[in-house]
């Protein structure tokens, strides 16, 4: 005879998703905020835009933008002006649903991480795309990080679906 379970109910509230865009994430930008607007959208729950530089990455954008010297120019602002970052923004804002922008550098996968604990997100979307068969058996080294190390579930958006 199966007993039934004598613990507490445990229900998971859904108030902030982490969404995690990297260098290669503009092709994902459409199933990214999909799944981020389906999610979010019925939960009411708000979302942070993450974006990771590593070092080199960061100078590049920084020098891209520009700008009058002593000018402050943080990686929350380069990733507010990051061409992925607004394209799901401007996505989000189309389904009514809250977000702000958090820009970090560093390595990719730990600093996703530590943006994701920061934050007290409850999920993390992180974009990937299909691997070869012998890629199947690894995840990138960015996701696997993701998903092994973060402080709340994961979900995990192909760019071919």
């Amino acid at each position: 005879m199966l007993m039934p379970f004598a613990g507490h109910a445990r229900t998971m509230t859904l108030d902030r998703l982490l969404v995690a865009v990297g260098p290669s994430d503009d092709d994902r930008v459409g199933p990214l905020a999909a799944t981020t607007t389906d999610i979010a959208g019925p939960a009411g729950a708000a979302v942070t835009l993450a974006h990771v530089f590593t070092e080199g990455e960061y100078d590049d954008a920084r020098q891209r933008l520009g700008g009058e010297p002593g000018d402050e120019v943080t990686p929350d602002t380069v990733a507010r002006r990051h061409a992925t970052i607004r394209e799901l923004g401007d996505a989000l804002e189309g389904a009514g649903v809250d977000y702000d922008v958090a820009g970090r550098v560093g390595d990719h996968g730990q600093a996703i991480v530590s943006l994701a604990d920061d934050a007290d997100a409850d999920l993390a979307v992180v974009g990937g795309r299909q691997r070869s068969p012998t890629g199947k058996a690894v995840f990138g080294s960015t996701a696997q990080t993701v998903l092994l190390s973060a402080p709340c579930p994961v979900t995990f958006v192909r760019s071919d679906h």
